[in-house]
């Protein structure tokens, strides 16, 4: 290849990170506001409920999609993958956080979250598909150290029932994450989570069906905010955040990308503030400036697709 047409090649290559940091910075806004939205929804509505519930609500605007998209089939060398990307962001994440939001303040949920890049490029790395090096791995580290000690200053130095729920949480987004990210790179951001809620259903439905019929009577008694939470969950968690997080990796990569996720714990905060009246304190500026300065120097960090 010649020199110029090395340059352009760069250009491109630069210019598919930043669009995916850009997209993946999107998807990070509107996961910001899930723990804030699911503590609200499950303050008056059952957990299993509010994790199925809204599973069915996306996978119908996802089967929507597919269908005025005219999408076909994924290939059955996908569904492996997307049972992943099912088992670990449209069940797993939600139903443990829903548990934990019940005990946990969302803020406190919010900065334990922050370690979710992490497990992203953990599972990115043992999949085979990018190698982060050393410098990176340093970077993310310091970025999850910064959050665990936040979360752990927060609560006092112990670790409670709720903290293992929220860190079970992180390890089924991130290998859901992980997955997903590669696999849109073949089918893009909005088919991988459309198919990974509908093969949810199965499960999802019948759950949802079930538990409507135990908690009927609050169910209808629950106020609107718990509704509206619930609906943010559905609609935006769980559904359109994704289109751009997927689509973002798959532009700039499952590892990079995931660094943007840092930010995501600073950001609930604020929702936390606003929502639930949950404070923002001083200590938590300074620590958002610390992680946002090791998500800037992550970005310099070489990483091996």
């Amino acid at each position: 290849m010649s020199a110029p047409s090395a340059t352009l090649a760069q250009r491109g290559r630069l210019s598919s990170e930043t669009a995916g940091m850009l997209l993946g910075l999107a998807g990070v806004a509107v996961f910001s506001l899930t723990l804030p939205a699911t503590k609200l929804a499950v303050a008056d509505i059952d957990p299993l409920f509010a994790t199925m519930g809204r599973a069915v609500v996306a996978a119908l605007l996802a089967g929507a999609w597919l269908w005025w998209q005219r999408a076909p089939l994924p290939a059955r060398a996908a569904l492996p993958s997307l049972a992943i990307v099912s088992a670990g962001c449209v069940i797993g994440f939600p139903l443990l956080t829903s548990i934990a939001m019940r005990t946990l303040p969302a803020s406190h949920g919010a900065i334990l979250v922050g370690i979710l890049p992490l497990a992203t490029a953990l599972f990115a790395a043992l999949r085979g598909h990018e190698r982060p090096s050393a410098g990176f791995w340093c970077m993310a580290l310091l970025g999850s150290g910064l959050v665990l000690g936040f979360a752990l200053r927060e609560s006092g130095g112990s670790v409670h029932l709720a903290d293992v729920l929220m860190l079970g949480a992180v390890v089924a987004a991130g290998m859901g994450y992980a997955e997903g990210g590669r696999l849109a790179q073949a089918l893009g951001g909005q088919q991988v989570i459309s198919w990974a809620l509908v093969l949810s259903l199965p499960v999802a439905l019948p759950l949802t069906i079930w538990q409507a019929w135990q908690h009927g009577n609050a169910l209808a008694a629950a106020p609107s905010s718990a509704w509206a939470g619930f609906a943010y969950t559905c609609v935006f968690s769980m559904f359109i955040g994704f289109v751009f997080w997927y689509r973002g990796m798959a532009l700039g990569g499952v590892a990079r990308v995931g660094q943007v996720q840092l930010l995501q714990p600073f950001l609930s905060l604020l929702g936390a503030d606003a929502l639930l009246g949950e404070p923002l304190q001083a200590s938590h500026l300074l620590f958002a400036l610390a992680v946002i300065a090791v998500v800037g120097l992550g970005r310099r960090m070489q990483v091996r697709r």
